[in-house]
């Protein structure tokens, strides 16, 4: 139904997937506050990406493991840039694709393909735990990483099982440029013109609290938490929202940990109060 959020303001901090959720969002009613946690941008060296663009084309991969959706996108913005598009695609086609969560596999149907396996946790112990299930003894694994985390237990755990990892980083996190968008949100939250926040990735909630502490505006973030719904797209951002003492208001029914099943949950669950005088 549309028009289910209508009247209603929704802080989003999704990053990779802004303008999609964004879009899913509106088209409910909702009026969206945009509020990204990072500005993403290509590694500065391209040199690397590109060389490991090359490995997987002369040499195909036996397997590949992609951590976020993002990662995809970027490394085909490479491979159109370099002229070999088709030469990179074509060599995946007969790669072991697997992917961490839902995103990655949207990435990869983008370019007609599907992933083989998907982490029933969108987690590094999510994907371990995937793999562990499998043979890797001598086989070339590449691993698409993601900025700010550290992958070591992941990469070793998958060397454990004698696979030969070649590990690829193709973009990096910008965090100082939206610190001031993020202390405007918390300002907003604090004033009570917001009627819900919405957290897809247990990330947002650390850095949200970083950038609370680090402005001198915790306990306005705290404050402005405790009188606006948290809505929690699944179980992993929910235990890192209760390692902050925060808890959950809205979750999405039956597991189905995704954007538009949290979406159905957040009007289900705000249609019993009105939108808030101050958010109109």
């Amino acid at each position: 139904m549309a028009d289910r959020l209508n009247g209603y303001r929704i802080l989003i901090l999704e990053t990779r997937e802004e303008a999609q959720f964004s879009r899913l969002l509106t088209e409910q009613g909702a009026d969206v506050l945009q509020c990204p946690m990072f500005t993403i941008h290509d590694a500065p060296d391209p040199a690397p990406i590109e060389a490991w663009i090359r490995r997987a084309i002369e040499r195909p991969l036996d397997d590949l493991v992609l951590m976020t959706g993002e990662g995809l996108r970027r490394l085909i913005t490479v491979v159109r840039r370099i002229g070999v598009g088709a030469e990179f695609v074509g060599s995946l086609a007969t790669t072991r694709k697997f992917a961490r969560g839902p995103k990655p596999g949207r990435a990869l149907r983008e370019i007609g393909l599907e992933p083989q396996m998907t982490t029933e946790k969108p987690t590094s112990e999510g994907v371990i735990e995937m793999l562990a299930k499998l043979d890797l003894n001598d086989r070339r694994l590449g691993l698409q990483l993601y900025p700010d985390k550290d992958h070591a237990a992941l990469i070793g755990a998958i060397k454990a099982q004698g696979a030969d990892v070649d590990t690829v980083l193709p973009y990096v996190y910008d965090a100082r440029a939206a610190d001031a968008n993020i202390v405007t949100a918390i300002g907003e939250l604090a004033q009570g013109r917001i009627d819900a926040i919405a957290l897809t990735s247990s990330g947002q909630v650390r850095r949200l609290m970083d950038v609370a502490q680090a402005h001198n505006c915790e306990a306005q973030l705290r404050d402005g938490l405790k009188h606006t719904p948290i809505a929690s797209v699944g179980p992993v951002v929910s235990d890192e929202l209760k390692a902050y003492g925060l808890g959950t208001d809205i979750y999405p029914a039956n597991d189905a940990f995704f954007m538009k099943p949290l979406i159905s949950a957040m009007a289900a669950a705000l249609a019993k109060n009105p939108p808030r005088t101050l958010a109109k």
